[in-house]
């Protein structure tokens, strides 16, 4: 049958495809890694009593980080100290942050601070170089990109995981029922005498599936296309 060529071939993407498979895959480990990491700083400031949260919206910017170094080094911070530390609007709540950061900090707290948020640094340095590595390796499929983009739900990340999925050459799949089937997003028709059996979804791409379906999500919400009209006529039955 090989001879003959009546086995079909499976689908191997180029060299710079692959490598770019392995650094968007490795790019969304890198994310959970840095989701989990703050997680768990968010846990010990709860458990710690430190309300900063309640005040600052990103405990991870600027101004957040500033002040959790700062629980970190066990400094105790007075009204002028904070709003030299805070930036913009932050500078208006500098009495709400000193009541906020009157918990029940211990020592442990302070460790754990500190190792989860020199974790933290070092994922997200990590992260720029997978992302300055990915953004070259798009160079030569920018014009794939610009398509990808103008579909509702897909942005410039999304875009860079479906191409590293998939390849640029679209002729490998026999058409998108394949391409659905082959991402695993092919529901199965068996019925049988009118009698509708397990139709389970197969396990397909995992990391297309993924993206595809944020993306889909991202669509329904989307104003005035035909992606969310379609997602919200269905959606009523």
């Amino acid at each position: 049958m090989l001879r003959c060529g009546l086995i079909t071939p499976s689908f191997v993407p180029s060299a710079d495809i692959r490598n770019m498979r392995d650094l968007t895959r490795y790019r969304r480990k890198l994310l959970r890694d840095a989701t989990a990491e703050k997680n768990r700083i968010h846990k010990i400031l709860q458990d710690a009593n430190l309300k900063l949260t309640t005040y600052i919206s990103d405990i991870f910017g600027i101004s957040g980080r500033a002040l959790l170094e700062s629980v970190i080094n066990g400094e105790v911070l007075d009204a002028d100290e904070v709003k030299e530390k805070v930036k913009t609007s932050l500078k208006r709540k500098v009495p709400e942050l000193l009541e906020a950061l009157d918990g029940r900090m211990k020592k442990h707290h302070r460790m754990m601070l500190g190792l989860h948020l020199d974790h933290l640094s070092y994922v997200e340095k990590q992260l720029e170089k997978v992302e300055f590595e990915i953004n070259q390796l798009l160079e030569p499929h920018l014009p794939s990109v610009e398509l990808l983009i103008t579909i509702p739900g897909i942005q410039k990340d999304a875009a860079a995981v479906i191409l590293a999925e998939l390849g640029n050459d679209m002729s490998y799949f026999g058409g998108d029922p394949q391409i659905a089937a082959w991402a695993g997003l092919s529901p199965g028709n068996n019925e049988s005498a009118g009698k509708k059996k397990s139709s389970r979804i197969a396990k397909g791409n995992k990391s297309l599936k993924a993206v595809l379906c944020q993306a889909a999500w991202a669509a329904s919400k989307s104003k005035g296309t035909r992606l969310a009209s379609f997602f919200y006529r269905i959606q009523k039955r």
